[in-house]
């Protein structure tokens, strides 16, 4: 069993004894921990948006965590089978003080987590993580006497919001897309997205949707993270109807990869570019992406008249920095787009939104709209170390050795060579320093990660 408690969230396994795994118990700690870190002073009442993917163990832990606020003294609006952008938005447009999302994100089914919001929507800060945990260690909250309770409102109408919100946005032009004609293919792997993503394709006026895994039991087929190598079949099907185009998302709909018509792959990095390049050219401005992503983002940006900025790993850290400077789109690598017109949050129902416009106006197939982008490798390595190596001090050296080159160490260490660069960062749970490089071919971003591993091997020597 398995429970990992970080400032960003509490995940696990269903199941186990208290404090191995995802256990009644634990839910219920962290609820309330999260409840009285928001609960103020003064005897106003306070209320919390919870939403959920479509796993199975969703009903219990939702059970469990309305029952919690409740007992508080928190009103709930419970939004039932929801997508994670679709309760960052309900937050702030129904004046919460917080949401919690019930969804490992693409974790495989047997896990849950409890993703935590602030009041803008917006995931909790780190000091406001390690406030949570104090709390939780601590034990220290109260509930409410019987008079006191927390009331449960159950509201259906948020998905519907977002999707208006979206086709409503100045960039979104549903009249291109429905001459457009698509055929699309859709891969919601059995949770949330075959809700949504249907309901917004009809919206923009496709006709023709390809549904596969649409049925939102949370008996997750695949694995759920939307890889290439987890993407066979929706390849396959993509080739063999004839769509234009076909979408995966993960379960908790924050996520999206693109299939080709030809069934390749567009490129989980390259969601992100290419909506960025779509937004850019209807509003000039700022961009930014974590330091692991893509440089091709930076090179749009700049093509554009834009300066790109890069973050620390992690949602929080691209959205304040998105907001220091002024960005009009950001987001991760990992197929994120992030639209401030929106919300300050990755959302995949935008993406989409925004992709379908892109390739309407474009005129292009999908893979010839793919080919006007710069082709970046990318390569993901890791390194075991022993539980006493000091992987600071190994991180330290390694940027002493490369001091005349460019260098970023607000998040480890990434080291800039012309167009290629590497990222290495240290695990939060294990001795592992994770690398990550990026070249012109998948082979000198391998040669990369291999000089950068034999430099760590050497320090580790001596």
């Amino acid at each position: 069993m398995t429970l990992i408690k970080s400032i960003s969230g509490i995940r696990g396994t269903i199941g186990g004894r208290p404090g191995e795994g995802l256990s009644p118990v634990d839910i219920v700690k962290f609820t309330a921990a999260y409840g009285s870190m928001l609960k103020p002073e003064s005897p106003e009442r306070i209320s919390v948006v919870v939403g959920r993917d479509a796993r199975v163990s969703g009903s219990m832990v939702n059970s469990l965590v309305t029952a919690t606020l409740t007992g508080m003294g928190i009103d709930v609006t419970d939004l039932g089978l929801s997508t994670t952008p679709t309760v960052e938005m309900a937050v702030k447009d129904l004046g919460a003080a917080g949401g919690i999302i019930l969804t490992a994100s693409h974790n495989p089914w047997q896990w849950n987590a409890l993703k935590l919001l602030n009041s803008e929507g917006e995931f909790i800060s780190a000091r406001e993580g390690e406030q949570l945990l104090s709390i939780a260690g601590s034990g220290d909250y109260t509930f409410a006497e019987v008079d006191r309770l927390g009331v449960i409102k159950y509201d259906d109408t948020q998905l519907r919001k977002h999707i208006e919100k979206i086709i409503n946005l100045p960039y979104v032009n549903s009249f291109a897309i429905k001459m457009a004609h698509f055929r699309v293919a859709v891969d919601a792997v059995n949770s949330t997205g075959g809700i949504a993503i249907p309901l917004l394709l009809k919206s923009l006026g496709v006709e023709i949707i390809d549904e596969l895994y649409c049925t939102p039991d949370g008996r997750f087929p695949h694995n759920p993270e939307p890889l290439p190598e987890n993407l066979k079949e929706i390849s396959e099907l993509v080739v063999k109807n004839k769509a234009h185009v076909g979408f995966v998302v993960d379960p908790d709909v924050d996520r999206l990869a693109i299939i080709c018509e030809d069934g390749g792959m567009f490129g989980e990095e390259y969601t992100l570019v290419s909506v960025a390049d779509y937004v850019l050219s209807q509003k000039p401005g700022n961009t930014v992406s974590n330091m692991s992503s893509t440089r091709a983002l930076r090179d749009i940006t700049e093509k554009a008249g834009g300066t790109y900025y890069a973050s620390a790993v992690g949602e929080v850290n691209v959205v304040a920095r998105m907001k220091e400077v002024g960005a009009v789109i950001g987001g991760e690598g990992n197929g994120g787009v992030i639209l401030p017109e929106l919300h300050y949050g990755r959302d995949a129902l935008a993406g989409i939104a925004l992709f379908l416009t892109h390739l309407a106006q474009s005129g292009k197939r999908c893979s010839g709209l793919r080919n006007t982008y710069p082709d970046y490798f990318m390569s993901k390595n890791k390194i075991q170390l022993s539980p006493e190596m000091d992987v600071d001090n190994i991180l330290s050296k390694i940027a002493g050795k490369y001091k005349k080159r460019p260098i970023n160490t607000e998040d480890g260490v990434k080291i800039e060579f012309g167009s290629e660069w590497v990222h290495l960062r240290r695990s939060n749970t294990e001795p592992i320093i994770r690398i990550y490089s990026e070249s012109d071919s998948e082979v000198k971003a391998g040669v990369l990660a291999r000089k950068i591993i034999d430099d760590i091997r050497e320090i580790i020597r001596e």
